[in-house]
């Protein structure tokens, strides 16, 4: 082939010495192939570079191949890494993403979202909107399947008259079609509860009296589990359960946190929601004279890049956001294409990754309360 023309589906049905029906049926993953013929057709798909043509496809399976998403209007790590996850998992399949951005993180702002997309005449929707909403009705078309992340999120069929009707939670990381029953849901996610009690034992196990928790923004639903995992865990060993601290999942507010903790006096340990508030948390505890790990010990979640590479690599609970995202996608494009997923529930497991920032708690704890007066970080923090 000459480096500028595009391989055709006749090319490969040609190559492959098959019809170019039975490309078809490959290429759009219809039954009724042999595994070996279907085998042999995706080597020479692979070998020659043949790309479906969208426009092309979508006459053929009566599909427009485009999947919605609505995400958060934001650069926080989680938010964005579902974002690059799911548009990598698409890759390949044939169907290519939308994205509309929130930016009140109120109901009729997400159904503004979804409404743009829904225009499009979509074939499938994602909504990684991570706050929790109180489980909204929101209006969708009738038969459109729909996967969620971070929020379980109540959906509202329109019906072809415009009136409603009940649809089923959706859950933690699913798809789902209107008129399915609970038995039917589709749950997929981190296990962030498991990896927020495993981060607050790993500290108990160390010895420290209590693990102190600077959790995220009110309201979200990550935030909430993994208050719940960190309380659960000190309930369980018997250990004081202190206040919790909220931040917004930036450096400073987990800076600010810290230094509220501190003034409180005998911290030794703090879990926080996320390792960029541990990044602040950090630097609070330094600027007060104290060290990390030998006088205060800090946990982070979710294993952003550089965490590894802190001047004390930080100990962290790491979430497979690339894993998570490629099997949630396989079921809406399995949803999408009317197959049944083989999998319905599933928790993606996270892990503790031990690093540098954690160690017994000292014999003697020092008060943690700064000397002086601790003044905010410069904006670099």
């Amino acid at each position: 082939m000459g480096a500028t023309q595009r391989v055709s589906m006749t090319d490969v049905a040609r190559r492959a010495g098959v019809s170019q029906k039975t490309v078809s049926r490959v290429v759009n993953r219809e039954p009724h192939v042999a595994d070996a013929i279907r085998a042999r057709v995706q080597a020479v798909i692979d070998e020659m570079g043949f790309r479906p043509n969208a426009a092309a496809r979508a006459l053929v399976t009566r599909r427009n191949p485009r999947i919605g998403m609505v995400t958060m209007g934001t650069a926080l790590y989680g938010p964005t890494s579902i974002l690059a996850g799911v548009d990598a998992a698409l890759r390949g399949t044939g169907y290519h993403l939308s994205v509309a951005r929130t930016q009140g993180g109120g109901v009729a702002d997400l159904q503004a979202a979804i409404d743009e997309l829904v225009a499009q005449d979509i074939a499938g929707l994602v909504l990684s909107e991570p706050i929790d909403l109180g489980h909204p009705e929101l209006r969708l078309p009738g038969g459109l399947p729909v996967l969620t992340f971070d929020s379980p999120t109540s959906v509202a069929e329109a019906a072809p008259d415009g009136a409603p009707g009940a649809v089923p939670d959706v859950g933690h990381g699913r798809a789902a079609t209107p008129g399915e029953t609970a038995k039917d849901r589709l749950v997929l996610g981190a296990d962030e509860l498991s990896g927020a009690r495993s981060a607050t034992e790993h500290l108990l196990t160390l010895g420290h009296r209590t693990v102190h928790h600077i959790a995220g923004t009110s309201g979200w639903a990550a935030t909430a589990r993994r208050i719940a995992g960190w309380r659960s865990a000190l309930a369980d060993a018997g250990a004081p359960v202190p206040d919790v601290v909220h931040g917004d999942w930036s450096p400073r507010s987990g800076y600010e946190a810290t230094t509220e903790l501190l003034a409180r006096g005998s911290v030794t340990a703090i879990f926080a929601a996320n390792d960029h508030m541990a990044i602040g948390a950090i630097r609070a505890v330094e600027r007060a004279g104290l060290r990390v790990p030998q006088d205060v010990s800090v946990v982070g979640f979710d294993d952003a890049p550089e965490a590894e590479f802190l001047s004390t690599p930080l100990t962290t609970v790491r979430q497979d956001f690339a894993e998570v995202t490629r099997l949630a996608v396989h079921r809406l494009v399995r949803a999408v294409e009317g197959r049944p997923p083989a999998e319905r529930h599933r928790l993606v497991p996270t892990e503790l990754v031990v690093r540098e920032t954690t160690a017994p708690p000292p014999s003697t704890p020092k008060n943690s309360a700064p000397k002086n007066k601790t003044t905010a970080p410069e904006r670099s923090v």
